[in-house]
């Protein structure tokens, strides 16, 4: 692998890590909203989705000013792609783990939604492009094996929520597999910009029908309340869900999505410090197993697999 190529692959690390960072911090912000400010879940997936769709195509327009925003519009075939895309993968991902926080708790909602690497290479033994590998098998085994620690500390029992939380959750983590096998050939065609943006729009008007952003009472909002909500679509949306997408230009879904699972270790951390959660010792394990799975996937590389 020439250094060019190394270079690519450390930028989309960088990119993937960012937007789980984020997207880990923003799930901690939101939960907050839903138990201190009551901030209903339909009302934020709404208003998150369309403040940060319509920003992320004003910056696309602004950046690339002879480009037309209607370009994936242009055929039958792209605009269908691009719809399913962003219902069944954009809103589908934000509205099921919301709805498993809020029904459950964001240390479930977050343990099944990573159950999608297993769902993403799965498809491709399915459907007969790879072979189970004993590099698979050990990312996965590191990542659940992390994942799992970090969030119970070793105690299953941790995990006892009501069954539609879990149902959420697993629906989220079918959801995160879809939304990263799916954005493939749109990003082969289209700027992430416009994928992401666009998805995002579609999703906020969709739920627009049932959660209009402009219903809402301000009048006990505070300034921490304004400034939780700016961050979650700022950073917790608009640059979470860009930056994930975006290193799909030089990741492989499974890659993607195994480093993803920096989401919960970021949601402790900003637990531990901000809610002064305990961080106990099997946590401490699950970090280090999460931090060895990076690694190991820096090291060794995969080859990349067309869908």
């Amino acid at each position: 692998m020439n250094q060019q190529q190394n270079k690519s692959r450390a930028f989309g690390f960088m990119l993937v890590i960012l937007g789980a960072s984020f997207w880990g911090i923003g799930g901690t912000v939101a939960q907050k909203l839903f138990q201190y400010e009551r901030i209903e879940v339909g009302w934020l997936v709404s208003s998150r989705l369309l403040f940060s769709g319509i920003l992320l195509i004003a910056i696309y327009k602004i950046t690339h000013r002879h480009q037309s925003i209607f370009v994936m519009w242009r055929t039958k075939k792209d605009a269908f792609r691009q719809i399913l895309f962003s219902l069944l993968g954009m809103l589908a991902v934000q509205y099921t783990y919301m709805m498993s926080i809020a029904l459950g708790n964001s240390a479930v909602a977050t343990l099944l939604q990573y159950l999608a690497p297993l769902f993403i290479i799965g498809f491709y033994i399915i459907r007969g492009h790879s072979k189970l590998t004993m590099q698979d098998s050990i990312a996965v085994t590191l990542t659940l094996a992390g994942t799992t620690l970090l969030l119970t500390n070793g105690s299953l029992s941790t995990l006892s929520v009501p069954m539609m939380s879990i149902v959420w959750g697993v629906l989220s983590g079918l959801s995160v597999a879809f939304y990263t096998l799916y954005a493939v050939p749109l990003l082969q065609q289209f700027h992430s910009l416009l994928v992401v943006g666009w998805a995002m729009l579609i999703g906020g008007t969709t739920m627009s029908i049932f959660y209009q952003p402009w219903h809402i009472d301000l009048s006990n909002w505070t300034f921490a309340t304004t400034a939780y909500f700016f961050f979650i679509i700022l950073f917790g949306t608009m640059l979470a869900f860009w930056f994930y997408i975006a290193s799909l230009h030089y990741l492989t879904p499974k890659e993607t999505s195994l480093l993803g699972s920096l989401e919960p270790l970021m949601a402790v951390i900003t637990s531990v410090v901000w809610l002064h959660i305990p961080f106990g010792g099997f946590q401490i394990m699950g970090t280090l197993l999460i931090l060895i799975m990076i690694l190991y996937l820096t090291v060794f590389q995969k080859k990349s697999i067309g869908l």
